[in-house]
């Protein structure tokens, strides 16, 4: 074989060599990027759900405002509580990758849902409103969106745990510092938290 036949052959393996790490590197630049997208589009509808919660509660707490003599603490709590989740600021159209912001958000949130559900405990004394079809509309709708925000939530965490998961593998993890990738922080579960506000529908005379 000549040399010019032997440089060929070895400038051509080095192109081969190169396209096929190129190929790789772009096929695990593509994945991560799908991942990274699955978790933002995941917390996009965790903001959705908590969003439809915070939209209920101006219309209970109007309701609940009907009532005659209501503890007016409870209700004070309860529109306090959803002020404070509006004051939470977190990078919008992507999942946070900050620790402490999507604690706070989620203590923010674990406030609110505190707040709700004592606010329909203390419901429970008010048979006339607890009759009111209003007010029964909107325990439904709380106890439908806590479920909602329930099963959101667990998705968002499968989500990000299948992205952390793949820029930690190898050999993606070669490359994913460089294309900028890096690990996001899940929901924890927070004392109370997972508690749904207290809905009974049980109007029976009390003994």
């Amino acid at each position: 074989m000549t040399a010019g036949k032997t440089l060929l052959v070895v400038f051509g393996g080095i192109a081969l060599i190169v396209l096929l790490l190129a190929l790789w590197a772009g096929g695990t630049y593509n994945r991560l990027v799908t991942l990274q997208q699955a978790t933002d589009a995941q917390w996009a509808q965790v903001q959705n759900v908590y969003q439809r919660r915070a939209d209920l509660v101006p219309n209970l707490v109007n309701t609940v405002a009907g009532a005659a003599n209501f503890e007016r603490t409870t209700m004070n709590e309860v529109t306090q509580a959803r002020a404070s989740v509006g004051k939470i600021q977190l990078p919008t159209g992507t999942a946070p990758t900050d620790p402490a912001q999507l604690q706070a958000f989620a203590d923010a949130q674990a406030r609110l849902g505190g707040a709700l559900s004592r606010l329909l405990a203390v419901s429970e004394n008010y048979p006339d409103l607890k009759a009111t079809t209003a007010f029964r509309d909107l325990q439904a709708q709380l106890e439908g969106t806590e479920n909602r925000i329930a099963v959101e939530r667990g998705r968002f965490n499968e989500a990000v745990q299948a992205y952390n998961t793949a820029i930690r593998r190898f050999p993606a993890a070669l490359l994913a510092g460089m294309f900028g990738h890096s690990p996001r922080p899940y929901f924890s579960a927070t004392a109370g938290a997972d508690t749904p506000p207290k809905v009974n529908f049980d109007f029976s005379p009390k003994p």
